[in-house]
């Protein structure tokens, strides 16, 4: 038990997390650009309905003793207003205590222990820890700068495709923040469908496109509910991230597996989140006061980057997600030969001397080494006070 509890997750976190707590012990100004949690709250009519429903007495029976439909058939709806996708809400939706409880149980609803699953590397740490409890073994595909952060399908031995259980992929991407089109898309959905593998598609963050980038749904691609299911969240669209709320979509085995499982595992989401849950998704379809995560996410990213690049660090502008992926800037006085310092060093150090929380690259997966992922989730104000920061660590070591 505790060799499999050494692998649920990055043991960075951890550490990270113990920096931060000496930091604020020390008595450091902290500015926790770590962990991707939105610093706003939901709107107004989201937290009214929750607030009306839980003082109600029905409200208390368990979740699985009613339907669960009408959130499902707001889901296909926002499906079927977002994306152009027509789904079942009865049989190819799920409904989840946010998506990390999906990803978390997928893999033991649909793989055999033993067989392989092929996961991204970098990638959020959820999806080894998911293939560790289900006693599968992952396949990492490197997703690297020269491809655009895409998988090269072609790259991967025919034996790993033959012992495969399903593919995972994430775009927008976390922590790398690529992004990925339909073209892309038709040409994986056409490769796994000659490969007879289903395709997981993580779409957090969906909503959080920058610069016009309205990040497509791989169930978009015609065909693709036969062999593909993809993951939303309320957490960082709607800011709901305490509520824990979310859905499976797609190919009607796979989510009645999920269903199954999930049957066995808790009794649902509760009620009244639920319906704060179609509240929300509503508002985006319906509500013309409605602002999308994505706007106030790419003011934070313009003001972080321009100061940044003021300050000498030439990161890449994220066209997604709540985050900036950065590679690490050439510094001197590092922990390998060369004065090359490494992703963790560089974060530590960063922490320790300037009080900005930044997460190693590593902790996503061996190709995460040589970066930092950085979350946009404090106002502009403390985000410039945080570049400021960082610019002067920089050139103290330049």
């Amino acid at each position: 038990m505790v060799q499999l509890l050494s692998q649920l997750g990055s043991s960075i976190f951890s550490e990270v997390a113990a920096w931060k707590r000496q930091a604020v012990a020390d008595g450091i100004d902290v500015i926790d650009l770590g962990i991707g949690s939105p610093d706003q709250a939901p709107s107004v009519k989201v937290r009214q309905t929750l607030s009306q429903l839980v003082l109600q007495e029905d409200m208390y029976a368990y979740p699985a003793l009613k339907s669960g439909l009408p959130f499902r058939s707001k889901a296909a709806e926002w499906m079927s207003h977002r994306f152009g996708v027509t789904v079942d809400p009865a049989t190819e939706i799920c409904t989840l205590a946010g998506s990390q409880d999906g990803l978390a149980h997928l893999a033991m609803a649909i793989a055999e222990r033993g067989t392989i699953a092929i996961v991204p590397d970098p990638g959020y740490p959820i999806y080894n820890a998911a293939l560790a409890l289900a006693g599968v073994e992952p396949y990492f595909i490197p997703l690297v700068e020269e491809h655009r952060y895409l998988p090269q399908l072609e790259s991967i031995p025919e034996n790993i495709w033959q012992r495969a259980s399903f593919m995972l992929l994430n775009y927008p991407n976390n922590p790398i923040t690529a992004v990925a089109d339909l073209a892309f898309y038709e040409q994986l959905i056409a490769f796994a469908k000659q490969k007879n593998i289903l395709i997981v598609h993580d779409l957090a963050y969906s909503e959080m496109g920058y610069d016009g980038v309205m990040p497509p749904s791989i169930l978009q691609v015609e065909g693709a509910k036969d062999i593909a299911v993809e993951f939303h969240s309320l957490s960082k669209s709607f800011n709901m991230a305490g509520c824990r709320i979310g859905f499976l979509v797609g190919q009607q085995a796979a989510v009645a597996a999920l269903t199954e499982l999930k049957a066995n595992i808790d009794y649902g989401v509760f009620d009244p989140i639920q319906d704060a849950g179609i509240v929300a998704l509503d508002e985006a379809m319906h509500d013309e006061q409605f602002v999308r995560a994505g706007d106030i996410y790419q003011r934070r990213r313009d003001t972080f980057i321009e100061r940044l690049h003021h300050a000498g660090w030439l990161v890449t502008p994220p066209q997604a997600t709540m985050f900036v992926w950065g590679r690490l800037p050439a510094l001197s006085n590092g922990d390998r030969p060369g004065g090359r310092w490494s992703s963790r060093m560089f974060a530590k150090r960063c922490l320790e001397e300037t009080g900005v929380v930044v997460i190693p690259g590593d902790a996503f997966g061996s190709q995460g080494e040589g970066y930092v992922r950085i979350a946009l989730v404090e106002s502009e104000t403390r985000l410039i006070e945080a570049a400021d920061r960082l610019g002067q660590f920089i050139q103290k070591y330049a």
